[in-house]
């Protein structure tokens, strides 16, 4: 991918996310952001984990905003506005894993261009469009043709429609980091 960011950075960021959702679970104010080592504009998605198990996971495919900015906004959609979780409770904070994906601008991809575990997809067809992030097919050990067809049917669409010249396939990369990967990089380091 075209970008990284520095560990340090990283660190930020998730706790950023972490203060961010403890603030509006408690109704304090609006945490100050981090200073990054360089200013970044990119879309991000961040995914919470409770036990394992997703528990929320929205984002920006794309951002003109200030990745702080960004990060903010998702974190407190991916606690609070997931249409398929109930908002997040203050006694399941300390049981989450924040998990934060920064993503490349999107390009048009060919099915046979896909690399499971390098590249995240969007379809478009029929007014609808659907999104799964790179990491997603290795979770579930899918295969490209799987990764292809779940993702029409995230977006609604028939499972074969991204065989179809009217849909649009897009690619993008993503730089994922979470809580947990920093604990072991620590960990390691000591």
């Amino acid at each position: 991918m075209e970008f990284t960011i520095s560990l340090e950075d990283q660190k930020k960021l998730l706790n950023y996310a972490r203060l961010t959702i403890n603030a509006s679970l408690k109704g304090e104010e609006e945490v100050e952001p981090p200073l990054l080592s360089k200013s970044l504009k990119c879309g991000a998605f961040v995914t919470l984990r409770k036990n394992g198990s997703l528990r929320g996971c929205i984002g920006r495919i794309q951002s003109d905003a200030d990745l702080t900015k960004t990060i903010k906004q998702m974190a407190l959609a991916a606690a609070f506005e997931d249409p398929r979780f109930p908002p997040l409770k203050k006694e399941e904070l300390p049981l989450i894993e924040i998990e934060i994906t920064l993503l490349s601008p999107l390009y048009p991809i060919s099915p046979e261009e896909i690399v499971i575990g390098k590249h995240g997809l969007l379809i478009s067809a029929h007014g609808r469009s659907g999104i799964l992030l790179p990491q997603v097919p290795i979770e579930f050990g899918w295969d490209k043709e799987t990764f292809l067809e779940q993702l029409c049917w995230k977006a609604g669409l028939p499972s074969d429609m991204w065989k179809s010249p009217l849909s649009q396939l897009y690619g993008f990369e993503g730089f994922v980091f979470s809580e947990s990967e920093l604990k072991e990089a620590s960990s390691s380091d000591s």
